[in-house]
């Protein structure tokens, strides 16, 4: 199976933030319509995101614009909260004792209220208890990051080093070759979604 196709699902770009820990998922939905409505958000098992909404069972989405600044997603797409501070490289405003990112469309502040197991991810379900729309900018899409990502990232390798980069998230791995059974820790792909740079 070409697992490439997924790619082509309409879906936008969000930081998806907790307490503590934040990243850049793609998998947002709107599940129900009431006056606090559910949406679905899907997070890789990896992902220590993952971890930290299992804990505090809360979460925060900030819906990005195509006008973003680039290190938005890198700092949130390409590092990992375990060992990065993410929140110090850039401005916040604080919901709750959640983050969110200061310069995005809008927010939704959800408290979970359902668990899915799916495979290499979890699926949460989440009543938006509070919720902001800061401005009309165009949303950005999946589709539009993946042609815009290497003007939107700058994928600064470390010289004399052999890498590959991830053609999805833009994780980058060091060393000659890739070994056979890596999966990109940020967004979970296998080694033939890595291209040599």
């Amino acid at each position: 199976m070409d697992n490439r196709i997924t790619d082509k699902i309409t879906q936008g770009m969000y930081v998806l933030t907790t307490n503590n820990s934040g990243c850049i998922i793609d998998t947002v939905s709107q599940v129900s319509m009431s006056d606090e409505p559910l949406i679905s958000i899907a997070v890789n098992k990896n992902n220590y995101t993952n971890e930290m909404i299992m804990k505090n069972r809360k979460f925060a989405i900030s819906i990005l614009s195509e006008n973003i600044d680039g290190r938005v997603i890198e700092i949130f797409g390409m590092h990992s909260s375990r060992d990065y501070n993410k929140f110090d490289k850039v401005e916040m405003l604080d919901v709750d004792g959640i983050k969110i990112i200061k310069d995005c469309i809008a927010y939704m502040y959800c408290e979970v209220v359902d668990v899915i197991d799916a495979d290499t991810h979890t699926v949460f379900i989440g009543k938006v208890v509070k919720s902001k729309l800061y401005n009309n900018e165009k949303p950005m899409s999946y589709s539009y990051y993946s042609e815009n990502k290497d003007t939107l990232i700058k994928r600064n390798t470390e010289q004399d080093k052999v890498a590959w980069v991830c053609t999805i998230c833009g994780y980058v791995y060091y060393g000659e070759e890739i070994p056979d059974d890596f999966v990109c820790p940020v967004c979970g792909v296998t080694k033939e979604f890595f291209k040599k740079k």
